[in-house]
């Protein structure tokens, strides 16, 4: 009785433990998207939403040319570490022993850990000092560089979670490799190979420092790729260290737009990943 009266004591005070942990892991976030929220949501407007910024010293106006730039910026990203980056997950899984592999998954796992400021320094170097001038090509390549990474690590380890016995009965039937790899191990890692590519989005949405370098801002709507482009993150430290209040307000403004993005990826994420359990 004893004994049983001590496991008791002890698992009430491990799970009191762990509920602890858990409410000071989740403070932080708690705390951040309260005053984000508290301190944005007074300045949210229709107009700030589709309005361009005001000339220095006039009320009102918006972000709508950064709101627009961010999503240009994600989505040149995008479409350059997307398709890099799950053929590369692939391959990774497909030929995991290879010495070329192993290669490249340890420059992937590097990749992921160089500071954001110096692929920005890379890129600029790269294309800037080239092209001569800012651009959105310019930023989406650095938001892509970062993204890569993530999106094949992440593609090779749920291609690797697809069960052995689907690909066997694949090629039993008589399919070829690379229809089994497409139609079989892809299909099946689907969910979770978007999940990675959703947290690799949210993730760069809010880079700020290889921004500065490559795409550097826009008070205007920006018609091309090779033009200078506004983003959220950017005008955001733009507004901050500004003296104005009325930029200071437009900038918890845009930064309460920043974390919606991002939650709404980490949510879709979510979503993807019940899906894939139901399933």
């Amino acid at each position: 009785m004893a004994q049983h009266r001590t496991r008791l004591v002890v698992d009430f005070c491990v799970r009191a433990l762990c509920l602890l942990a858990t409410l000071l892991a989740l403070l932080p976030l708690v705390s951040v998207l309260g005053y984000v929220v508290v301190r944005g949501a007074g300045g949210l407007s229709w107009a700030f939403l589709t309005e361009l910024p005001k000339p220095l010293g006039e009320a009102g106006g918006g972000m709508a040319n950064a709101i627009q730039g961010t999503l240009r910026l994600v989505l040149i990203a995008a479409l350059l570490a997307i398709p890099a980056g799950v053929l590369s997950g692939v391959y990774l899984a497909e030929f995991k022993h290879t010495r070329f592999a192993k290669l490249a998954r340890f420059c992937a796992d590097v990749m992921s850990g160089i500071p954001s400021i110096t692929v920005g320094l890379f890129v600029y170097g790269l294309v800037v000092t080239a092209t001569r001038h800012f651009s959105a090509l310019a930023g989406g390549l650095s938001l892509g560089f970062l993204m890569l990474p993530s999106v094949a690590r992440t593609t090779e380890e749920f291609v690797k979670l697809v069960p052995e016995s689907l690909r066997e009965a694949a090629l039993g039937l008589g399919a070829s490799a690379w229809r089994t790899t497409l139609w079989v191990l892809l299909r099946t890692a689907a969910p979770g190979i978007a999940v990675g590519i959703m947290l690799a989005v949210a993730r760069v949405a809010g880079e700020t420092a290889p921004l500065l370098f490559t795409a550097f801002n826009n008070r205007f709507w920006s018609e091309s790729v090779n033009e200078p482009t506004a983003s959220l993150p950017v005008a955001i430290y733009t507004y901050a260290v500004s003296p104005y209040d009325e930029w200071h307000r437009q900038a918890w403004a845009a930064a309460l737009v920043l974390i919606l993005v991002v939650l709404l990826l980490n949510l879709s994420a979510r979503l993807v990943v019940g899906r894939k359990v139901r399933l």
